[in-house]
């Protein structure tokens, strides 16, 4: 957008202050002058002693012509002393501001890695220069992030439809073949693509808050969550045991099932073979609701904890078959916890397996 040119701060700050004495020395004078006035006579008498010489002669008037230039020549000085010094101390005062403005053109330019680092002690320029350095700190941590999430995206994404042309050309070159087999492959292959195209259009929908708030109970939503997966349960061996109290909160239904149904699910998948357990409480606090998802399964390190947040990441490695998902259900979880303005925790349970807290305030931020 185009600007007029004006005055640079360093030239406004460096008249002001130089106005600013100038004004002062204004005030000094005119009350030095009045003092004078208030104790001089208008006139006084002469006498010289010794002689005859004695007479009365004006003093205010006298005053004033020695007074006016010796006035002028102070205001003359203060006025130099004003714009040079104002100009220096502006200058001085201005020049972590200079160093923000250069860091903001460089990560303008493309550079996120630059940091201002400003020295000294706390001030509103270090406050802002820190604050500064902290937003460049989260936008290259974002940035890479989405480099990442675009990658793996595009790996997910090529899988299905390499497999797809691969499936294709087989059936164009044999033409005498059977194609039953090949027309099953094909349909797994593309639900499993329509599945991912979903996931990531949940995820991007998660994360812009597209969404009208309501009232819900995290009770219930859990109940339906657990009611959907129980075959799922029965298939792999795994007991679900749900419980808890009524849990208001306020969010979209549809989401919050969606978050749910990822925990519950990711519980179920990754258990044990068989005999697994998966825990679903739900608790009221005044500050808000708690839901809680625990499993039984092989004991997991925090490093490996620490990453299962990120998209594409099942476990210890990528799995593309049987009910293991995407990849995408626990950064799901945290884009709509994060929507709701809600805490996402995960833990490794010391007797092996996942406990995954989900904590939402009552009233969402708006």
């Amino acid at each position: 957008m185009g600007r007029t040119s004006g005055l640079s701060v360093r030239l406004k700050l460096t008249l002001s202050y130089a106005g600013f004495l100038m004004v002062a020395g204004v005030v000094l004078l005119a009350a030095v002058w009045l003092f004078l006035l208030r104790y001089v006579p208008d006139r006084a008498l002469l006498v010289n002693a010794g002689t005859d010489l004695h007479g009365v002669f004006p003093v205010r008037s006298s005053l004033l012509h020695v007074f006016a230039p010796r006035a002028a020549e102070a205001l003359a000085v203060l006025l130099v002393v004003g714009l040079v010094g104002g100009w220096l101390l502006a200058g001085r005062m201005l020049a972590p501001l200079a160093r923000i403005t250069e860091a903001t053109r460089t990560a303008a330019g493309g550079s996120l890695s630059h940091r201002i680092r400003l020295p000294g002690r706390s001030d509103e320029f270090r406050e802002l220069a820190d604050a500064f350095d902290a937003m460049l700190a989260r936008l290259e941590a974002h940035s890479a992030e989405q480099q990442r999430f675009a990658a793996n995206a595009s790996h997910e994404l090529r899988t299905p439809l390499a497999i797809t042309q691969t499936l294709l050309d087989v059936a164009r070159s044999d033409s005498a073949r059977e194609h039953g087999e090949i027309i099953d492959r094909l349909h797994a292959v593309n639900t499993r693509a329509i599945e991912l195209t979903e996931a990531l259009l949940l995820l991007g929908r998660a994360g812009q808050r597209s969404f009208i708030p309501q009232h819900v109970d995290l009770s219930l939503i859990a109940e339906d969550a657990t009611e959907t997966l129980l075959h799922l349960a029965e298939a792999r061996g795994v007991t679900i045991e749900t419980s808890g109290d009524v849990s208001p909160t306020i969010g979209s239904e549809a989401l919050l099932l969606q978050l749910t149904t990822n925990l519950v699910h990711n519980a179920i998948v990754h258990n044990r073979p068989e005999a697994g357990t998966v825990w679903v409480t739900t608790r009221a606090h005044p500050d808000g609701v708690v839901l809680t998802v625990d499993n039984t399964g092989e004991t997991l390190t925090p490093q490996l904890v620490s990453t299962l947040v990120e998209p594409f990441l099942r476990g210890t490695e990528r799995a593309h078959t049987g009910n293991e998902g995407v990849g995408l259900g626990l950064a799901i979880v945290e884009s709509i916890t994060r929507a709701h303005d809600g805490t996402l925790t995960l833990a490794a349970r010391p007797a092996g397996g996942l406990c995954v807290t989900v904590h939402l305030p009552t009233l969402p931020r708006r």
